[in-house]
């Protein structure tokens, strides 16, 4: 029986938000026409063979940095942001305590930042202040494609939810919803959150660790299917993968689009839930019954299920096989299609 760790409402130190999260690609330009004139992004700055991007609300210089090389594409690293400096010391006296090496790195555009691996391998970076950038919000000029406002949030795959659960539980992250299947209702999935939204990460079952797809904040639902659009006009159509559609947890719309390199990227609107007060407790929901409830459309090609991103210096471990899930044959039979 899966049960949910208590919050811990008083962490070693203060994480306040996921923050960025940082690429590699093949081909640094098209990677950039993608996510430029597909979900909106602005470019903050073009170094050499990075380039770094952000939102056009959000006021941190960069939540995407994508770095050219000739080695397969995968993710370096993911950001969280704390509260103050004092917390990045807070955070590195834990993790040594923990036996987790924590080092400190020099990253463009960021203030002092702590580097280390999480208990399973995933590598995060934190950090309280980044270069200041003004927000492109006024200016409806420069809204290209999804007119994307701000980083959301992130989905890993992991060989342990449950482990994951608990560690990261402990540094201050809350449950909104947690996903159980299976005869003895093994936790499969959690969504947990440090902003007032219910998710800033999700670990969902799949060989791992590995980064199943970040996730932008878009205006509405006019701003998806413009996305859609200009995907299609950019070249881009086929790397619409799923959506768009309606999640059940945070009754959200979706879509889901694959960039150049394969990485993964959501858009959503903003979501309808607050979670800020102690009344938000976990949302259980069953694997096998979830389908009953809000959510709509076509089910999840396979590649959805299986492909994500790996993570630079992190050796995948094999994941649960989920429950409840159908084909798109299924779903059609289903239908009497």
């Amino acid at each position: 029986m899966a049960t949910i760790p208590p919050p811990v409402f008083y962490p070693p130190f203060q994480i306040t938000r996921v923050s960025h999260a940082a690429m590699t690609v093949r081909d640094l330009d098209r990677s950039m026409a993608f996510y430029t004139r597909v979900l909106g992004l602005v470019v903050s700055a073009r170094e050499g063979d990075t380039a770094y991007l952000r939102g056009i609300e959000e006021v941190g210089h960069h939540s995407l940095i994508l770095r050219q090389t000739a080695d397969a594409p995968r993710c370096e690293r993911i950001g969280f942001r704390v509260l103050t400096e004092l917390e990045l010391d807070k955070a590195h006296a834990h993790f040594t305590a923990l036996g987790l090496p924590a080092e400190w790195v020099d990253r463009p555009h960021q203030d002092r930042t702590l580097s280390v691996r999480d208990p399973f391998g995933m590598p995060v970076e934190f950090v309280a202040r980044m270069t200041p950038m003004p927000r492109r919000t006024i200016q409806t000029d420069h809204f290209p494609g999804g007119a994307a406002l701000r980083f959301d949030h992130l989905q890993v795959h992991s060989a342990e939810i449950t482990g994951a659960c608990d560690f990261w539980t402990s540094l201050g992250f809350r449950t909104s919803d947690f996903v159980v299947g299976g005869p003895d209702d093994t936790l499969i999935g959690v969504f947990m959150h440090r902003k007032d939204i219910p998710w800033d990460i999700v670990f969902m079952p799949g060989p791992g660790p590995r980064l199943h797809h970040f996730a932008y904040c878009i205006p509405g639902v006019q701003e998806m299917m413009r996305a859609c659009d200009a995907a299609g006009i950019h070249g881009f159509g086929q790397q619409v993968e799923r959506g768009p559609g309606r999640h059940n947890q945070g009754h959200v719309q979706y879509t889901y689009l694959r960039d150049p390199d394969g990485h993964r990227v959501e858009i959503i609107p903003e979501s309808p839930k607050q979670m800020l007060d102690l009344e938000n407790t976990p949302q259980r929901w069953d694997e096998a019954k979830r389908k009953a409830t809000m959510d709509w459309g076509y089910p999840a090609p396979q590649s959805w299920y299986d492909d994500a991103s790996p993570f630079a210096g992190a050796e995948p471990k094999p994941g649960m096989t989920v429950p409840g899930r159908i084909s798109l044959e299924q779903y059609l039979a289903q239908r009497g299609r």
